[in-house]
């Protein structure tokens, strides 16, 4: 994914300045994906090179105009090509931007992807599971080489049974908004 689907997201959202842009995604997508406010003026404008925004110049007092930017049909064309298409190696964040994007495309490819990916993560949880029964049957006396390794398997067996979680919590409430309509 690049910063441009993500700004894409937002935009569909709300219209706005690159400045308020830099501000919304601070307080919503960039708790898990930091843009400054350059790289976002910067995909800005080739967002706009290539027709994915619009740019509505407005005259301010004072101060220099302002550029509030809405996203073109071009870009709504790009968001739904994005959001519908699979990618094996997205990780969290992408999954995240998509989540959040999928009312602006296919709700169902999304949630297509969604299952696609939880079932990966539950495949890695099970061989990491399968590792530890094999390997750390008695973990209560590790220590040492052994205690760190089985440390960092521990790590990877928690973050595969979160990601797991979020996919199965994800999907249910997808499921559930689908039955409401």
């Amino acid at each position: 994914m690049a910063l441009e689907h993500a700004i894409l997201v937002s935009l569909s959202e709300r219209t706005g300045s690159g400045y308020e842009l830099t501000r919304r995604f601070e307080k919503s997508i960039g708790l898990f994906w930091s843009a400054t406010h350059q790289q976002i003026y910067r995909v800005l404008k080739r967002m706009e090179e290539a027709g994915w925004v619009a740019v509505d110049v407005v005259a301010q007092s004072g101060r220099p105009d302002k550029k509030v930017y809405t996203v073109s049909e071009g870009g709504r064309a790009e968001l739904v090509r994005w959001l519908a298409e699979p990618d094996p190696s997205a990780g969290p964040v992408e999954l995240a931007v998509k989540i959040r994007g999928a009312t602006f495309g296919d709700p169902g490819a999304v949630a297509a992807e969604i299952v696609r990916h939880r079932a990966a993560h539950a495949e890695r949880l099970d061989v990491y599971r399968q590792i530890e029964k094999r390997d750390f049957p008695a973990p209560a006396g590790l220590e040492g080489r052994h205690l760190h390794q089985y440390l960092v398997l521990r790590g990877g067996i928690r973050v595969e049974e979160g990601q797991v979680e979020w996919f199965d919590e994800v999907l249910a409430a997808l499921h559930h908004e689908k039955d409401a309509r």
